[in-house]
């Protein structure tokens, strides 16, 4: 039997993770219940899901369990969600839009999405945690402190802190490029990572997948970089143009648009590059690089 085609692939494992979430996260009427509304509002019904495609895609690759790539999509999903609610909030981007519906603190209020922040970051924690998740307790240990490293100070919240010391100001490229390997590449990277440790693979196998999800991390985001500029509201399901609205650098800000587009076709070249020494375990992993290249621009 052949396997499905990219896109029918791609619905399926996001149904997946749509699932895997809605029970994974605390119902609604569990008290307290407003809490827990609002981390289901957030969570379900929107989001590409491109970090639990990304683990799922390498957990084909190291023969990964159903239910092991299913807890570690939801955890990434809750660090990725969580970033997502604190990013919108006054204090710091101060949007009223993500996903096609109104931001957390502007549906419910300031402090309901600081505490779904703080509640999505350490339930990602406790799914990752559950006893016998792996078959090898020693994999789970390590996927956690990929996870935790990513999500920290020296991954996605250390970039945020740049991000947001570097409003107004001109970056070089390379300052830029270490801003986003740790605000957006590092979760992408843990994504990668995770759904291999799920399963059985070397330490060479994770070395290359490695260098292919942070050409990943660098592309998801110079795409990003290139919608913001080039994308209506109704596309992105945010808001449109808020980078130059607020003065922030970003790929076209620096290099241009032209120049934008050809260096995320030589990081998808790089990813592909990385993943040369893999057969067919790895086809999902290369045309998500070209799925996370080619988004309507």
């Amino acid at each position: 039997m052949s396997a499905p085609k990219f896109t029918d692939w791609m619905a399926q494992q996001q149904q997946r993770a749509e699932h895997a979430l809605e029970a994974a996260l605390p119902a609604a009427g569990i008290a307290p219940e407003r809490l827990h509304e609002a981390m289901r509002y957030t969570t379900l019904g929107g989001g590409k899901r491109v970090r639990p495609l990304l683990a799922f895609a390498a957990g084909e690759l190291s023969g990964a369990p159903v239910a092991s790539l299913n807890a570690v999509a939801c955890a990434l999903e809750c660090i990725h969600v969580y970033s997502l609610v604190h990013d919108d909030m006054p204090c710091m981007d101060d949007d009223a839009l993500r996903r096609g519906k109104p931001t957390v603190h502007v549906q419910y209020d300031e402090a309901t999405a600081l505490l779904v922040g703080d509640a999505l970051q350490t339930q990602a924690f406790d799914i990752l945690s559950a006893p016998d998740l792996f078959a090898d307790p020693a994999r789970q240990l390590r996927a956690l402190h990929t996870l935790a490293r990513a999500s920290g100070s020296r991954g996605m919240a250390g970039g945020q802190a740049i991000d947001l010391a570097s409003v107004g100001k001109e970056l070089t490229r390379a300052e830029l490029e270490v801003m986003h390997l740790h605000k957006t590449g590092a979760l992408i990277r843990a994504a990668v990572l995770l759904g291999a440790l799920a399963g059985e693979v070397s330490d060479e196998a994770l070395q290359h997948l490695d260098r292919y999800a942070k050409s990943i991390g660098l592309l998801f985001q110079v795409v990003d970089d290139i919608l913001d500029a080039t994308a209506d509201t109704a596309t992105l399901g945010k808001t449109a143009g808020k980078d130059a609205a607020n003065d922030k650098p970003t790929y076209v800000s620096i290099l241009g648009l032209a120049e934008s587009r050809a260096l995320a076709a030589e990081l998808t070249a790089e990813a592909e590059q990385a993943l040369a020494g893999f057969g067919s375990e790895a086809s999902r992993l290369r045309e998500l690089a070209h799925y996370i290249t080619s988004r309507q621009f």
